[in-house]
């Protein structure tokens, strides 16, 4: 058989199809999608002017500070040693979703600036999906360009792309999972759930606080799809069917390595050292940070030296003991716990975070910080006390406020909108509300508001985009109003 013979035509279409197909398609989504693009590019120059700046004025110290170590020292250990450990332990803290991230992506080689970079790629993603979820949930209006914007220049989704934390990965993980949930509202594609399904479960590989959230949004699709019996049970079935599972995996690693059965042992530290610690210094009239000392935070020293007797357990059996005494203290004082929870839903809901902005570029009082602060203080007190000590910081904390409260008052428009897809306010609204309830507490800082500000600069565009409206029919109707004249 003679191989077959092209003119030099043929040659240059064969060879160059799949390529113009290619640019073909990205010349596609361009022109569909012309109204995000300068959203995009203001916020990728947002992102990247904060990254140099912190950068330039405090180098990688306050980029990787805190949390950071924790999840990049596992994930190394995974890719270089084949073993999820941390000081030769397995690690049961840090879930691996994150760790293998930031390994990958430039930490194995020390390259901070690499992972920022790619943080902020993600981010840019995080603009596409938002724009495509405004479009689905407001159909009737420009709340999809509106969405960009908005979410463009908020400042948590800005601050998180600087810093080596979670926050960004898990963002665009779940609004990956709620623009596949809007999608298969509309088409009753099982493969489409399939695909919120994963990235649901991904997401809480990145961050654990997303673990009971498939519960409600099975019985979600139950209630959406109750007068159609052929997906009625199918679809959260599906739902449970790919998350449990993959989240039980987990667990199950966790409890033959350790015999520690949960999904991340940080629930129970939170539970013992912060929800249980607020209740007990309140009681005693002392402060957190007393009593956490107390109690042997913030290390396994600290830890030994308040509880000896302990040294020889297994971590499983310190964890069972954290656990049971933070429900013992829970249980005896409920509406002073419900008190304590609610005030950190508030702190989630409404810290500006502009002390982690300020502390990113090197301009933030080194014995100000806010979080205990808030906790110890009160929210009134600490505001009165930092502005009148920091007026500065006052300025920038009153912008970023100002931000968020224009965002809520107009997402409290947006969710009563009548233009709208049906049963996508509803989702929106329970998966920021399952957030804040969740984050709330005395461990509850700002940045646990990211998964939340998504969903709020969605619900915002809606309601600017009726407001843009209703003032464009006004200018018309003046337009077009005839003069009468006296004379």
């Amino acid at each position: 058989m003679g191989l077959p013979v092209f003119t030099p035509d043929q040659k240059g279409d064969c060879l160059t199809g799949p390529r113009n197909r290619s640019v073909g398609g990205v010349r596609d989504w361009v022109r569909t999608n012309s109204d995000i693009l300068p959203a995009m590019a203001v916020g990728a120059v947002l992102r990247v002017t904060l990254a140099a700046a912190a950068f330039i004025l405090t180098g990688t110290g306050v980029i990787t500070q805190g949390d950071t170590a924790s999840y990049v020292v596992p994930g190394r250990n995974l890719i270089l040693h084949g073993a999820y450990i941390t000081n030769g332990l397995p690690e049961i803290d840090r879930t691996p979703g994150y760790s293998i991230f930031v390994a990958i992506s430039g930490m194995l080689f020390g390259n901070v600036l690499l992972v920022i970079m790619i943080q902020i790629a993600l981010s840019m993603i995080s603009l596409v999906l938002i724009h495509n979820i405004a479009r689905r949930t407001f159909p009737n209006c420009r709340a999809g360009a509106i969405a960009t914007w908005l979410y463009a220049c908020e400042p948590v989704s800005i601050l998180y792309t600087a810093r080596l934390m979670p926050e960004t990965l898990f963002a665009v993980l779940i609004l990956a999972m709620i623009d596949r949930l809007l999608a298969f509202y509309s088409t009753s594609k099982l493969s489409i759930l399939v695909a919120a399904a994963l990235a649901l479960a991904g997401a809480t590989y990145v961050r654990p606080v997303s673990y009971y959230l498939v519960f409600p949004l099975a019985a979600a699709l139950a209630v959406v799809f109750h007068r159609r019996p052929e997906i009625r049970w199918k679809a959260p079935a599906v739902l449970l069917l790919i998350v449990v599972p993959l989240l039980a995996a987990w667990q199950l690693r966790n409890k033959i390595e350790t015999g520690y059965g949960g999904f991340s042992s940080i629930v129970e530290q939170n539970l013992y050292f912060f929800q249980s610690a607020e209740l007990t210094a309140e009681l005693q009239h002392t402060s957190l940070d007393a009593e956490q000392k107390k109690l042997g935070y913030p290390d396994e020293t600290s830890y030994f030296a308040a509880h000896p007797e302990q040294r020889l357990w297994s971590e499983a059996q310190r964890l069972h003991f954290m656990h049971a005494e933070a429900v013992r203290i829970l249980s005896q004082n409920r509406w002073l716990y419900l008190k304590s929870h609610l005030t950190g839903v508030g702190i989630v809901a409404l810290t500006p975070c502009a002390a982690e902005f300020l502390e990113l570029i090197n301009a933030f009082p080194p014995d100000g910080q806010m979080p205990a602060r808030i906790i110890n203080e009160g929210i009134l007190a600490s505001v009165k006390n930092s502005a009148a000590r920091y007026p500065h910081m006052a300025i920038i904390k009153s912008l970023f406020e100002l931000y968020l409260l224009f965002l809520y008052i107009f997402a409290a428009k947006g969710i009563f909108l009548r233009q709208r897809t049906r049963f996508s306010i509803p989702t929106l609204v329970g998966i920021a509300l399952y957030f804040l309830i969740i984050s709330g507490g005395a461990q509850a800082v700002g940045r646990y508001r990211t998964p939340v500000m998504p969903e709020l600069c969605v619900l915002a565009a809606g309601g600017v985009a009726t407001f843009r409206k209703r003032e464009g029919r006004s200018r018309n109707d003046l337009a077009h109003t005839p003069r009468i004249s006296l004379v």
